[in-house]
């Protein structure tokens, strides 16, 4: 199986479309990762669980139209060149 810088770009791609794709009251809001989390206090570092859940918002946020665009040239390359 070869490793290429093709498959390593896709496979990136596909993590991000996953992490696009995360609906918070079908999915996140089942493990208890909802919007109705607690705000931390001023000066207070954030922990693990809203960093995270601040990447995922801005992924779906600034990257929906970029990921379409992605996906269109990866589905054309893939039907180009197999």
């Amino acid at each position: 199986m070869a490793s290429t810088l093709y498959s390593l770009l896709q496979a990136a791609l596909l993590c991000v479309n996953a992490i696009a794709v995360l609906h918070e009251e079908r999915f996140l809001k089942n493990i208890g990762w909802g919007t109705d989390q607690g705000v931390d206090g001023f000066g207070e570092e954030p922990g693990i669980k809203s960093q995270l859940m601040n990447l995922i918002r801005s992924v779906r946020t600034v990257m929906r139209v970029p990921l379409i665009i992605v996906n269109s040239i990866a589905i054309v390359l893939l039907l180009l060149f197999g």
